[in-house]
């Protein structure tokens, strides 16, 4: 039996689908991963390019928009736990570093909000599942960085949390083509609707 039909016999080719009440997560594109110059950063201009895109049509409709950064406030990065002796120069992203603010070429506007977190996951210990719960959101939008990473631990806890949760391809990025590849893959088989981003942009103008 072929791979895909292996996925395919466990029904993991399912489409969730939209729900009526979206909101739009942006996760980490601060500078810290966004330029080159930081050992953790990379080139994601398309991404940064491509969630403007997302960001334009969901101002437009009031569709609620929240920013995650990974930033650290303690001296030794303790907040982090045992993440930040898995990756050591997570010790880059304190508070006050030009590396934890938004990638400036980012669209936010004034009633955006912006979350600090200290796990690769947008819902561990932040305010985001009581803000989508006070919106009344059905349907998470997940852009950002790195796919591979808080991206997918991100799109995880939505479904977890219960919410349709979308992902639009061209707007998520990683270090590693394969790493990204695998986990759209295996993101849309268990966790999220992998959607392309003029599908999810088509969405939005109708919210």
């Amino acid at each position: 039996m072929d791979e895909q039909a292996v996925y395919e016999r466990a029904s993991m080719d399912t489409s969730v689908g939209y729900g009526e009440t979206p909101a739009l997560l942006v996760v980490d594109l601060q500078k810290g991963f966004t330029d080159e110059e930081n050992p953790l950063g990379g080139d994601l201009t398309g991404v940064v390019e491509r969630t403007n895109t997302l960001l334009e049509a969901a101002h437009a409709r009031d569709v609620p928009v929240v920013y995650t950064r990974i930033v650290s406030s303690h001296p030794s990065c303790a907040d982090m736990g045992i993440w930040q002796e898995k990756i050591p120069r997570l010790d880059t992203l304190m508070a006050g570093s030009e590396w934890v603010e938004l990638d400036d070429r980012l669209d936010v506007a004034e009633t955006d909000h912006v979350l600090d977190k200290r796990q690769a996951s947008g819902f561990h210990e932040t305010e985001l599942a009581s803000m989508l719960v006070a919106w009344g959101v059905d349907t998470l939008i997940v852009t950002g960085c790195t796919t591979s990473g808080c991206i997918r631990a991100s799109v995880v806890d939505a479904c977890a949390h219960g919410y349709r949760t979308i992902v639009p391809a061209e707007a998520v990025g990683d270090r590693s083509t394969p790493q990204h590849d695998a986990n759209l893959f295996d993101m849309n088989a268990k966790y999220a609707d992998v959607r392309p981003v003029e599908e999810v942009v088509s969405y939005l103008e109708k919210a």
